[in-house]
């Protein structure tokens, strides 16, 4: 139990001498004939937050299954094969590491002969910044993960701004402003009118993320929450969801200042982490629900998933149009882009993906700092103004000087 508690604590998870004493008083209670009691009375003791969850699973599958017939020696050279072997069996990057430190430590200690200190000043000509950036969310560790959140939580996402509905006092607008015109024509006189011109009010747009935290996503959910976080507290009109078999609204848990105070509350929030996945059914309760309320203004959405659709994909194709619509621009991020040879053959992404603006994929920090790029091109500026086609339109046309008549052919 105390190796079992260790290893967890390697791997992040927040677990002291309470719990372990917790956990064997749990352990005790339910003994050790049925492997599911056990399973879920360490659970409840030790698992508190819904990331945590597959940590464990992985955990008590290897550690409570495998004996330890190997002596301290043995176990001290296999440390790093049984870390790489972990790995290569699709074992998160921070269980193996933290198997690898607890088999090293349970080598028996051989008494050495006192060796003179040897200290040297060194500085490192080099930084494993760039490796952090391109590597996979899933591969890192417990400490590079602190890292990552770190980066994460110093990103800026500098949007343009976007022309608002409301008008503002512009001398080089396009636009007259009829009061503020008559206003000066009554000061000036009768022997001129001077004109005043006003241009829409520009702003910031709204942000809005749907994050996928499946069974398939979870594992990335983390950081895209956190990078929400990130956005959340640096900008004003920031609104983010969470959707597995139903869709959350997390807005509000997002907005606490502290990061892990604001992802425990979304875990406490959230009810459907790590399950089914109903795509379509999320996105048709956002359209119903929230689109009018949060889309309003040229909204920018994040939509978060890898298209993996328990529903066979009924729906979602129109429901990712009509969302495609509600808002200025769709960016799909979707973490399986991170493969060389992936191909949309699901069913989901090949009725997503003709509907979506950017396709993007989302699995390391270098992905990131490529989103918040491409959203500050001026693909997010408005569109210019399309001129009437010849021969349609008969009538009068304005100018900046006023009303013009056009002369007949």
């Amino acid at each position: 139990m105390l190796r079992f508690a260790r290893v967890l604590r390697g791997a992040g998870l927040p677990i002291g001498p309470g719990r372990v004493q917790d956990a064997l008083r749990a352990a005790a209670a339910v003994g050790l004939e049925r492997r599911g009691d056990l399973y879920w009375a360490l659970h409840a003791v030790l698992v508190s937050r819904a990331e945590h969850h597959p940590l464990f699973d992985e955990a008590f599958r290897i550690l409570w299954r495998v004996p330890d017939p190997l002596p301290g020696s043995v176990a001290s050279l296999l440390g790093s094969a049984l870390a790489a072997a972990l790995e290569e069996r699709n074992v998160s990057r921070r269980l193996a590491d933290a198997l690898g430190r607890s088999l090293a430590n349970r080598r028996s200690p051989e008494p050495r002969a006192a060796s003179p200190r040897l200290e040297v000043e060194a500085r490192l000509a080099w930084s494993d910044r760039e490796a952090l950036r391109r590597k996979d969310f899933e591969q890192m560790s417990a400490a590079e993960l602190r890292e990552a959140e770190e980066a994460i939580t110093a990103m800026r996402l500098p949007v343009a701004d976007v022309p608002a509905r409301r008008m503002h006092p512009d001398p080089r607008g396009g636009r007259i402003d009829l009061r503020a015109t008559l206003r000066a024509s009554l000061r000036a006189g009768q022997a001129s009118i001077p004109l005043r011109w006003r241009s829409p009010r520009p702003r910031p747009p709204s942000i809005v993320a749907l994050c996928d935290v499946s069974g398939s996503m979870a594992r990335y959910a983390r950081m895209l929450l956190r990078f929400m976080h990130a956005l959340t507290s640096s900008r004003e009109r920031v609104h983010s969801f969470t959707f597995g078999t139903r869709l959350t609204n997390v807005t509000r848990q997002l907005r606490h200042r502290d990061a892990d105070a604001a992802l425990a509350a979304v875990g406490r929030a959230v009810r459907d982490w790590e399950g089914g996945t109903r795509i379509g059914a999320s996105l048709r309760d956002f359209n119903l629900r929230w689109s009018r309320r949060v889309l309003a203004q040229g909204a920018v959405v994040l939509l978060v998933s890898d298209g993996l659709d328990r529903d066979d994909a009924r729906g979602l194709g129109e429901e990712t149009e009509r969302l495609r619509r509600s808002c200025r621009r769709l960016i799909w991020l979707n973490p399986l882009l991170r493969y060389q040879g992936f191909e949309p053959r699901a069913a989901g992404v090949r009725a997503m993906l003709p509907h979506v603006d950017d396709f993007r994929p989302v699995h390391n920090l270098e992905s990131l700092e490529q989103l918040v790029a491409a959203m500050t091109t001026p693909a997010l500026t408005p569109p210019p103004a399309r001129a009437p086609a010849p021969g349609r339109r008969r009538g009068a046309t304005r100018s900046r000087a006023g009303w013009a008549r056009r002369p007949r052919a």
